[in-house]
């Protein structure tokens, strides 16, 4: 793919300031772009290292005076630079629909004709699959699963039985979805599991990572809410509702029957203790151990999670510790040399 400068701003809907001539082959960072690459800026820290830069143009949210370089300008600079990622996207082999012959598909089964099946799939009896999904090779779908339209499931998805998948949904390779929940009773001297009936309801534009897990319920439906986005290697345990558009990143683990509002941002390695509550909007940092429910738009950090100001006050103490520990050491002897002196007077 290449564009000149000039019809990249026209398809994006941008004002061109400067030269439109230029031609573009691909998308990069300010420090590593290259004359027939665009590059974006968000903020003001980025305009130094933009003025060095060899990009042949650059996206803007409002003129930067004084550069030489093609600026598109746009309203939203996140959005253009989606929208020119899409553009300069790798152009693969279109996945043709149809099953393939070493797929195997049981007589029950309902496929749209529109739906590509790859490479060694197996689809399991009463599974219903809607028009152009897209089943990537080696994905198992078990008996009574359903997957409405414009689905992708990559490379070796796992779907259990009687899970329902709404449309737009895309999960990336090695992802598991519907195995049996991590609940166990000690009876007679010995775990015994406890029996997981329930399934998993992921609604429509979910979108999950590679290597995550999704466990079924006990009784109802494990849920993930429609527009959530999942980053990769997450587990997500029985019963979790999760609601709509939340960011879960990686290594997020969620213990069971916990509630998750809409907008919830939780940071990568974030632990969920079981049975908890997070509200609306709220944002739990990074590395965070959350044990108690959370109110709608709080922002929590630390292990156990407490609030940011909490937190901020906890780090400046410790960065003080080892002045105060010499300090105390310092009193400590000169203390002794005071007991020391008192007694020799004795």
């Amino acid at each position: 793919m290449e564009l000149t400068v000039g019809q990249l701003a026209q398809q994006i809907g941008a004002e061109l300031v400067g030269d439109g001539s230029g031609r573009i082959r691909a998308v990069g960072a300010v420090e590593s772009a290259g004359e027939s690459t665009i590059t974006f800026v968000k903020d003001s820290r980025h305009v130094a290292g933009l003025k060095k830069s060899r990009a042949g143009a650059v996206i803007v949210g409002r003129r930067i005076e004084d550069l030489i370089k093609p600026q598109l300008i746009v309203e939203d600079v996140n959005a253009a630079l989606i929208e020119v990622l899409n553009i300069f996207a790798p152009r693969l082999r279109p996945v043709p629909e149809g099953i393939d012959p070493t797929a195997k598909v049981a007589r029950g089964a309902k496929i749209a004709k529109s739906t590509a099946i790859g490479l060694g799939a197996v689809i399991d009896d009463k599974v219903e699959i809607g028009e152009n999904s897209v089943i990537g090779s080696g994905c198992k779908i078990g008996e009574n699963s359903k997957l409405g339209k414009n689905c992708r499931l990559d490379s070796n998805v796992v779907v259990y039985h009687n899970c329902a998948i709404g449309d737009n949904v895309v999960i990336q390779a090695n992802t598991t979805i519907g195995s049996v929940g991590f609940g166990y009773s000690f009876i007679d001297g010995a775990h015994r599991l406890i029996p997981h009936n329930g399934g998993v309801v992921i609604e429509d534009f979910v979108e999950i990572g590679a290597n995550c897990c999704v466990d079924r319920a006990k009784f109802g439906n494990t849920v993930i809410g429609a527009g959530t986005k999942i980053d990769n290697l997450v587990q997500i345990a029985h019963n979790v509702v999760i609601g709509k558009c939340c960011l879960i990143a990686g290594q997020v683990g969620i213990a069971g029957s916990c509630k998750l509002g809409d907008g919830v941002v939780l940071g990568g390695q974030v632990g969920v203790s079981d049975n908890i509550e997070i509200g609306d909007g709220a944002m739990i940092a990074a590395q965070s151990g959350v044990t108690h429910s959370v109110g709608a738009g709080e922002q929590l950090a630390g292990s156990p999670a407490t609030t940011k100001r909490d937190v901020l006050k906890t780090v400046t103490l410790m960065r003080r510790l080892p002045k105060m520990a010499e300090r105390l050491q310092r009193l400590s002897e000169r203390i002794e040399r005071l007991e020391a002196a008192k007694d020799n007077k004795r």
